[in-house]
């Protein structure tokens, strides 16, 4: 596999306070990589500065051999995709069109039907609600929403920020059930998880964030090694 994205001592805040402290990694094509650790502690504020929502004090960005254009439109554009905590769905339009939302920035309408067949053939429950608002929806339906519009933008890498926060078990096993598949298929998913027991059986790299750094970074095996961070982080699962 080749290097998708590189994070290079990146740090940032809101106003005059760090929340991040020289964070660098890197996420290779293909697969699920999962950022664990406490509520508050930063993971969601990497999301948003990598995304271009947030701007980054200092560090450098790589994505797709190239360093990123300023800005989230652009990011976008360039195939890193953001799907924010609550989803941030528009109410007032229907499931599809909220899909369609998320394909703006490409150009072939064919290529863009197609794409949305296959976030359909993911996520059989859009394609029953296609026409319903998306006020109408539970959190596991908007979730799914969430998740299928960023597939719409044909995101090279998409970003989800807690998708199993608030949700069933039984939707969580759909969500995760979902992402696994994306990742059978080569998608590159970045996936940040304040409680990771689900994540934990599909992704196959770990960096654990504490106080704005991370603290321990490694592989599945190398979590299930850890005794320590299996207690802490997971419960003792």
């Amino acid at each position: 596999m080749s290097r998708l994205l590189a994070v290079k001592g990146l740090t940032t805040g809101y106003r005059q306070i760090r929340v991040l402290h020289d964070v660098s990694f890197e996420i290779e094509r293909g697969g699920i990589t999962a950022i664990i650790g406490p509520n508050g502690h930063g993971k969601s504020t990497l999301l948003r500065t990598i995304s271009g929502l947030l701007p980054a004090w200092s560090g450098a960005i790589e994505f797709d051999g190239a360093t990123v254009a300023n800005g989230a439109p652009r990011r976008a554009q360039a195939g890193l995709v953001l799907v924010p905590q609550g989803d941030q769905l528009f109410a007032g339009m229907t499931v599809e069109e909220n899909l369609m939302m998320g394909g703006y920035v490409r150009k072939e309408m064919a290529e863009v039907r197609h794409t949305l067949a296959e976030v359909f053939e993911l996520f059989p429950r859009l394609h029953e609600r296609r026409a319903q608002h998306a006020s109408s929806l539970s959190g596991g339906e908007r979730r799914m929403v969430g998740i299928g519009r960023g597939l719409m933008a044909k995101a090279k890498l998409i970003m989800i920020d807690e998708p199993s926060l608030g949700l069933a078990p039984l939707i969580i096993e759909q969500i995760y059930a979902a992402l696994s598949a994306l990742a059978a298929r080569g998608q590159s998913i970045l996936v940040v998880e304040e409680n990771p027991g689900r994540v934990a059986k599909v992704a196959s790299s770990f960096h654990l964030m504490d106080g704005g750094r991370f603290t321990w970074s490694g592989s599945a095996a190398d979590l299930l090694r850890s005794g320590h961070m299996i207690k802490t982080y997971l419960g003792g699962n």
